[in-house]
């Protein structure tokens, strides 16, 4: 298994460059999906710790909304669509265009428009990685869950196995107008995939 601990800054701008292009495809397919026009802020990337993404996104006892996928094939790994509680109502009433009646709670509705967002999100940044790398990677169907960051996490990685302790991290905000709606995405490959992703990317890895 290799160390990732201090990645470089080449290894990192080509990291961004993929983020980029998600984001790019995956403003045009919630376009088409809400068809109206949405906008995304270009992506912050980082390799990180767990611990510090936790802390990044509030702790782990900050109430998230979740998407979780498996990415299957040749670079297997796991990616979350994280979103606060306000974060999603705003998607779900700004976005989306549905009128939230509970603040609290999730109406069967409004939670398979978030599911089928966050998996267009989260699909788009995967082909996005798959195409640069050429590896052939797909996402399972989502899951969704609304608990503790830290719950949420620690069952999507004692679902896999043993995974690695860093992950990609993608910190975007998404845009109607002059409402932003903040979304974090991350990608936790499992340990031999790092090694296949950065050498499919033309990337020396120590």
């Amino acid at each position: 298994m290799t160390e990732f601990g201090s990645i470089a800054d080449y290894q990192l701008d080509v990291l961004k460059e993929i983020g980029n292009i998600g984001a790019g495809n995956a403003a045009t397919a919630l376009s088409k999906l809400l068809d109206k026009p949405v906008d995304m802020q270009v992506p912050q990337v980082n390799m990180l710790p767990f611990e510090d993404i936790i802390e990044a996104l509030g702790g782990s006892e900050q109430i998230v909304l979740a998407i979780f996928l498996r990415v299957t094939g040749e670079a297997p790994g796991n990616m979350f669509f994280i979103l606060t509680q306000s974060s999603a109502k705003l998607l779900l009433q700004n976005l989306a265009g549905i009128e939230v009646e509970d603040e609290e709670q999730y109406s069967e509705m409004e939670l398979s428009a978030l599911n089928e967002i966050g998996n267009i999100l989260a699909g788009s940044y995967l082909s996005s990685l798959a195409d640069f790398t050429k590896l052939n990677m797909s996402p399972s169907v989502p899951s969704l869950a609304i608990d503790m960051l830290g719950a949420v996490i620690s069952y999507g990685l004692m679902q896999y196995g043993e995974m690695g302790d860093k992950a990609l991290f993608i910190d975007t905000k998404f845009f109607d107008g002059s409402d932003a709606v903040e979304g974090r995405f991350f990608l936790v490959p499992d340990p031999e995939s790092f090694h296949k992703i950065f050498t499919a990317l033309g990337v020396p890895v120590e």
